[in-house]
């Protein structure tokens, strides 16, 4: 009887260990592609994220906007007010949460800059190097998952 109880007890608490902590994925995570980083951090009682660093750091000599050689800056905003800022130290993401009983961050809201976008957000660790970001329209099922590896 008491082999069971320890077995049981075992079955009971071994969710426990696979579960995240909120901090897990504060960081740098290097993009899918791997043409930036991306850091998390804590803003307030949430987490956030901004780009700290991109594979081209200036447009290309045949840039179609006629801005060759100049730094990669926001000019797909929607916000004309943003379109001269830097894409190095631009904010990306924000408003995410911790939720215990899902494993995961959600809430969130993540911009793209390549399209001047922002899209609702979820994140998911697969293990303490492999970070799984939904970004999706409306719901999660309308959406792509990009990997971020550290």
């Amino acid at each position: 009887m008491w082999k069971w109880m320890w077995v049981l007890m075992f079955v009971g608490f071994a969710p426990m260990a696979l579960a995240q902590e909120p901090d897990a994925i504060l960081g740098v995570w290097a993009t899918e592609d791997n043409e930036s980083k991306i850091e998390i951090f804590k803003c307030g009682d949430a987490y956030c994220a901004k780009i700290i660093e991109i594979e081209e750091q200036v447009y290309p000599e045949d840039d179609p906007h006629g801005m060759a050689g100049q730094v990669k800056v926001d000019r797909l905003n929607p916000d004309e007010t943003k379109r001269n800022d830097p894409i190095v130290g631009l904010q990306i993401m924000s408003t995410l949460k911790f939720k215990k009983k899902k494993n995961s961050w959600v809430g969130g809201k993540i911009y793209n800059p390549e399209d001047g976008k922002t899209y609702r957000c979820k994140l998911s660790l697969q293990d303490s190097k492999i970070l799984k970001l939904r970004g999706y329209l409306g719901i999660s099922l309308l959406g792509q998952t990009a990997t971020w590896t550290r």
